[in-house]
């Protein structure tokens, strides 16, 4: 299994790619992204992977980027006869040099994200993801770039 910071990223570089909305009902991503346009969910901003997406790492430049952490996990359920779940959680943190842009981006991601339900990334079921504080307003770096955080919860197997 990956970390869940890169299976998140897939997915949101997949959604950035296509310049669509979603309806996480059909989200698969895998060898058959599905993604469908619909008005339901916010677009997201562009991001690539490196240039302005990282994991675990934000880089002192671009000024605006999102970059996606581990952040540890929740005990995994024991099963005597199946795989059981594993419950990691991520952080998700947006910088930008405005405030109503940064905002915006991180809205995006949250309605992306949050209430994902029975959808399989790059071969591991997620079972639900679903936000658990945030959009929060981190602080302004050194830069006076302000900085946003969410955090999500994940059940996978």
């Amino acid at each position: 299994m990956n970390p869940p910071s890169k299976d998140i990223k897939d997915l949101l570089l997949a959604l950035s790619y296509a310049g669509m909305t979603v309806d996480t009902e059909s989200i698969f991503v895998d060898d058959d992204t599905v993604l469908v346009d619909e008005d339901n969910l916010g677009t997201l901003s562009n991001l690539t992977f490196g240039s302005t997406l990282f994991i675990g790492r934000e880089p002192n430049k671009p000024d605006n980027c999102v970059t996606i952490f581990d952040t540890g996990a929740w005990p995994p359920s024991l099963g005597l006869t199946s795989k059981g779940y594993e419950y990691p959680t991520i952080q998700i943190r947006v910088r930008n040099l405005r405030y109503i842009d940064g905002w915006t981006i991180i809205e995006e991601i949250k309605n992306v994200l949050h209430g994902l339900a029975q959808q399989t990334m790059n071969g591991t079921l997620y079972s639900v993801v679903y936000c658990t504080s945030g959009p929060a307003l981190l602080d302004y770096d050194e830069h006076n770039r302000v900085r946003f955080i969410i955090n999500f919860n994940l059940q996978r197997r």
